[in-house]
């Protein structure tokens, strides 16, 4: 049986450095985002007040280790 992804079909906006202003938390590691730190934008396709910023990294690699909390 396949595991939901919450997050399959989600919009998603690369975010680049010049354009990170704050400091935001990354779903997928718990860890801050800093500023000045391109990263990825995730907008659930049925839950837009559920918008993420995510670590490129983490996003890539949210298949295989979920999200934290």
């Amino acid at each position: 049986m396949a595991k939901f992804d919450f997050w399959e079909g989600a919009e998603t906006r690369a975010i680049q450095p010049y354009q990170a202003n704050k400091v935001y938390l990354c779903p997928g590691c718990n860890r801050d985002i800093p500023k000045g730190l391109g990263h990825i934008v995730a907008v659930p396709p049925d839950a837009v007040d559920l918008r993420r910023h995510w670590h490129r990294g983490c996003w890539n690699n949210r298949k295989n280790r979920p999200p934290k909390g």
